[in-house]
């Protein structure tokens, strides 16, 4: 508004800015209102350019020392972040917010019922910067990492982008947290096949960790998940069976020994 004219001047918002509400809504946050999180001030419309200024909410403001959060490790998460390679290259531009927006953000290792859904999701989390040269350069003066290129040694390249989290390779695994958090440098991702591909398969302890505990629970079989939901090889194993083929090779064995034995008894 312009009081000196009486005239009013209207442009067209800035896109960043505008909200999904149908994304936000389906979203962890969609059951606040808006000034849970901002300044009572947005509820006055057109919002008040200044407000764009106030400081975000990190997430340990909300959900720090609350022991009804207490099961998502929200503290060891936020020492996690502190010793990656994000925040370590760029600690006043990167933040949880960097990759989690807070109005679309959905968990999805927990309640995703297919690996590919939460395989695709994660990694439109990486791709956002690492594939768009204009969100990169906000974060970093480095060259832009051309991905596809970076990873030509890798075997199958567009099979295991489909299959795996970009993180199942470029964090470090952590025993009490669900997804890691400590994002490493290149030169200490994971480039050995046998990682993956063997019967004690990283991804059990990455990618298929909450489902194969919640299988452990249920059914007992320590891989059953990579058995029912993809075929890895190398990792498609069980000890339960492994176990039983050694006992059943066995009594053939013993049973082999027995015959032999009664027919030499009998010639005699």
């Amino acid at each position: 508004m312009n009081e000196d004219f009486g005239i009013q001047i209207k442009e067209k918002m800035y896109g960043d800015r505008l909200i999904d509400t149908i994304a936000y809504a389906q979203s962890n946050h969609g059951m606040f209102k808006c000034t849970d999180c901002h300044s009572p001030e947005y509820e006055t419309f057109p919002h008040a350019g200044n407000l764009r200024m106030e400081m975000m909410y990190a997430c340990n403001d909300c959900h720090g020392g609350d022991p009804e959060y207490a099961k998502f490790h929200f503290d060891e998460i936020e020492e996690a972040f502190y010793e990656s390679m994000h925040y370590n290259r760029a600690p006043d531009a990167f933040n949880c917010w960097s990759c989690h927006n807070p109005h679309t953000y959905k968990t999805q290792a927990r309640v995703g019922e297919k690996i590919s859904e939460t395989v695709t999701y994660d990694n439109q989390i990486c791709l956002k910067c690492h594939a768009d040269v204009s969100q990169y350069e906000l974060l970093t003066e480095r060259e832009n990492i051309n991905i596809i290129k970076s990873h030509e040694w890798l075997p199958n390249q567009e099979l295991h982008f489909k299959n795996v989290r970009c993180i199942e390779c470029h964090t470090q695994l952590n025993d009490s947290l669900l997804v890691s958090h400590v994002v490493m440098p290149k030169d200490s991702a994971i480039r050995e096949c046998t990682q993956c591909h063997s019967e004690n398969s990283h991804l059990m302890a990455s990618l298929y960790k909450y489902k194969s505990m919640e299988s452990r629970k249920s059914v007992g079989f320590l891989n059953a998940v990579i058995i029912n939901d993809s075929y890895v090889i190398g990792a498609n194993r069980n000890k339960y069976l492994n176990i039983l083929s050694v006992v059943l090779f066995g009594l053939v064995l013993f049973g082999i020994f027995i015959h032999a034995l009664f027919r030499i008894i009998k010639r005699k």
